[in-house]
């Protein structure tokens, strides 16, 4: 059966080391849109961080969709409708802050348009991902938050030992209550329970009337083998985690060596 929808991760996947879209990933994505194909970006960034990829590949009709924040929101890139949507409470959030404090580590949660952090000294990790993204970042400590903020993502992050260290030390009631997935060696990602890149892109396939063994999924880090392990397709970057790899159906070439357009010409086109 021919794959109708391929979604595609954005850092370590779209985007080579220099966090570019070459000009071949550009031009066989438009290829493959040409050819009926529905071209998804997945990714663990926020939606205002992704504007300018969305524009950069024309992902503007209508029957345009885009997923972010790991799976919690997905919307019509065209309309702008969300379709899709799985926010957490001020109760979690609330939980959430106090044990990063517990484990000493850097905590940050993100709605549709704000980051905020409560450790004044902020993390250079916080600052970077800020500006990664785009995503205005405030400092606001945890009795100035309200119940009227609609959290979509929270994130433990910090160096790469002291992370490791605090993710081995967190509770298994926490683990049952949250999808928490590790997206880079300083991103540890905080979910609902319900998101997830997998759950998002077969929910959307489902709306669109796509089959699941009729998609493809792309991607190089742990939170990309939700929807790999489920795609029809799951295809691992060849700059890929050791675990993605093993999930992955296929392995294309590095994000150097134009990987997507690659499994993009292999196997849909």
């Amino acid at each position: 059966m021919s794959i109708k929808l391929v979604a595609i991760d954005i850092d370590g996947t779209l985007l080579n080391s220099e966090r570019k879209i070459t000009p071949e990933v550009k031009a066989t994505i438009k290829t493959a849109i040409e050819a009926g194909v529905n071209i998804v970006i997945a990714t663990g960034r926020p939606t205002i961080g992704i504007e300018h990829i969305i524009n950069e590949l024309d992902l503007t009709s209508d029957h345009s969709y885009s997923i972010t924040y790991n799976g919690a929101l997905v919307q019509n890139t065209g309309t702008k409708e969300i379709v899709l949507k799985h926010p957490m409470t001020f109760d979690d959030y609330l939980d959430l802050e106090y044990l990063s404090r517990k484990l000493n580590v850097h905590f940050h949660v993100q709605d549709a348009t704000t980051m905020y952090t409560a450790n004044r000294n902020i993390s250079p990790y916080t600052i970077n991902e800020a500006m990664l993204t785009g995503i205005p970042l405030v400092y606001r400590a945890v009795d100035e938050m309200t119940e009227q903020i609609e959290f979509i993502k929270m994130m433990m992050i910090d160096d790469p030992k002291v992370l490791d260290e605090a993710i081995t030390k967190i509770p298994q009631s926490y683990r049952d209550r949250f999808t928490m997935v590790k997206s880079d060696t300083i991103y540890f990602e905080i979910l609902n329970k319900q998101a997830s890149k997998g759950g998002a892109v077969f929910e959307l396939a489902d709306r669109l009337g796509i089959q699941r063994d009729e998609v493809m999924a792309i991607g190089d880090n742990e939170n990309d083998l939700s929807m790999i392990e489920a795609a029809g397709v799951g295809v691992a970057m060849g700059n890929a985690v050791a675990s993605v790899k093993k999930a992955a159906d296929k392995i294309t070439k590095t994000n150097d060596e134009h990987g997507v357009a690659h499994a993009l010409k292999e196997w849909v086109l």
